[in-house]
C-alpha cells in the first residue's frame, strides 16, 4: 500500500498540475475572450459617442439651415415687395414717358416751324446783307467821288489864296512904290 497511497499522490498531483493546466488554459481563453468583447464594447462606445457628435454637428447644422432658410424666406418677401413697387414705378415711369414722348412730338412740330420761319428769315438776312453790301459799295464810290471832288475843290481853293497871295503881294508891292 505504500506504493498504492504513493502512486495515488502522483496520480493526484499529476491530476492536479492537469486540472490547473486546464483552468489556466480556460482562463487564457477566457481572458481573450473578456479582452475582445472590451474592444467591441470601446468600439461600440466610440462609434455611439461618433454618432452622438454627428447628431449633435446635424442638429446645429439644421438650426444654422432653418436660420438661413428664414433669412432667404425673408429676403424673398422684401425682394417680391421690391418687385413690385418697382413694377408700379416702372409703370408710372412709363406713362411719363410717354406723356414726354408726346410733348417731344409737339416741341420738335414747334420746331420744325420755327427752323421754316428761321430759314425764311435766313434768306431775307441774306437779300439785306447783299443789299447792305452793295449799298455800301455804292457809298464808297460816293464817299470817292466826294473826295475827289473836294480834293479838287480845295486845290482850286489852295490856287485861289495863292491868287490871293499873289494879289496881295502885288497890291503891297504897288503900295509900296507908290
Amino acid at each position: 500500500m505504500k506504493h498504492f497511497q504513493r502512486n495515488l499522490l502522483i496520480v493526484l498531483a499529476l491530476g492536479l498540475c492537469g486540472l490547473c493546466l486546464y483552468q489556466w488554459h480556460d482562463q487564457i481563453v477566457q481572458r481573450n475572450a473578456i479582452g475582445a468583447l472590451n474592444r467591441l464594447v470601446f468600439q461600440r462606445d466610440t462609434a455611439i459617442q461618433g454618432y452622438t457628435n454627428s447628431l449633435a454637428t446635424l442638429n446645429h447644422q439644421v438650426e444654422t439651415f432653418d436660420a438661413q432658410l428664414t433669412a432667404l424666406k425673408d429676403a424673398a418677401k422684401t425682394n417680391e415687395d421690391l418687385i413690385a413697387t418697382q413694377k408700379r414705378e416702372l409703370t408710372r415711369l412709363s406713362f411719363l414717358n410717354q406723356s414726354l414722348t408726346n410733348q417731344v412730338a409737339e416741341y420738335q412740330t414747334g420746331v420744325d416751324a420755327l427752323e421754316a420761319k428761321l430759314k425764311e428769315a435766313a434768306a431775307g438776312i441774306t437779300k439785306q446783307n447783299a443789299a447792305l453790301a452793295e449799298i455800301a459799295t455804292q457809298r464808297d464810290d460816293l464817299v470817292t467821288k466826294y473826295n475827289a471832288a473836294i480834293k479838287d475843290r480845295n486845290d482850286i481853293v489852295a490856287k485861289y489864296n495863292d491868287l490871293v497871295k499873289q494879289i496881295q503881294k502885288a497890291q503891297a508891292d504897288a503900295a509900296g512904290k507908290n
